[in-house]
């Protein structure tokens, strides 16, 4: 497990969303193209990581408050299930399922989407205002062990910013996860 604790490069905060077309786990394809609520929050995350595991009920969480407020989560897992099985989209949907998701979890198989945003670990939040301009990138929060600690609420931060109309107070912050399974020749520049 390699620990990360950066942001993207890829992407500027103001820069527009690079498209994506994805099968998800309930068998439809995601088009970034064709969600048109108010708020889009991208996650890049995966079935095995402790860091993913730690976020994913506040995810969960995050996605049930927002749900009438014109917010869609779209999950992203870009892992190369070679070395991690877990990983794999057989098991994406048993996770899903076990979890009863309330929104899409994808799978990136080629990496090319992870690439065209430039997403380093799991969890890598993107969250996108309704001209599908980039507001915040980076972590859920501030304590990934412990929820009842947490003292910045960064996503949750960015997604009541912007259906207020206001731009969030904090636009980046590292994201903190274990590094994307790259498969030989995708790793981003700098990466082993």
């Amino acid at each position: 497990m390699s620990l990360i604790q950066s942001n993207s490069i890829v992407l500027t905060i103001g820069d527009p969303i690079p498209h994506f077309s994805l099968p998800a786990v309930d068998g439809m394809t995601v088009e970034s193209s064709l969600i048109h609520d108010a708020v889009l929050v991208v996650i890049f995350t995966c079935n095995h990581c402790p860091y993913a595991l730690a976020y994913e009920d506040r995810l969960i969480a995050l996605a049930n408050h927002f749900d009438e407020e014109g917010v869609q989560f779209v999950l992203i897992n870009s892992n190369d299930p070679t070395d991690h099985p877990d990983d794999s989209f057989e098991n994406m949907k048993l996770r899903a399922e076990e979890k009863s998701y309330p929104f899409p979890y994808c799978f990136d198989e080629t990496q090319e989407v992870a690439q065209s945003f430039g997403a380093l670990c799991t969890p890598h939040c993107f969250v996108f205002d309704s001209a599908r301009t980039l507001q915040y990138k980076g972590r859920v929060d501030d304590n990934w062990k412990e929820p009842k600690k947490v003292e910045e609420r960064n996503l949750y931060d960015s997604i009541a910013a912007l259906l207020a109309g206001r731009l969030p107070a904090v636009q980046e912050a590292n994201a903190i996860g274990c590094s994307i399974k790259w498969k030989r020749g995708n790793e981003p520049e700098g990466v082993i």
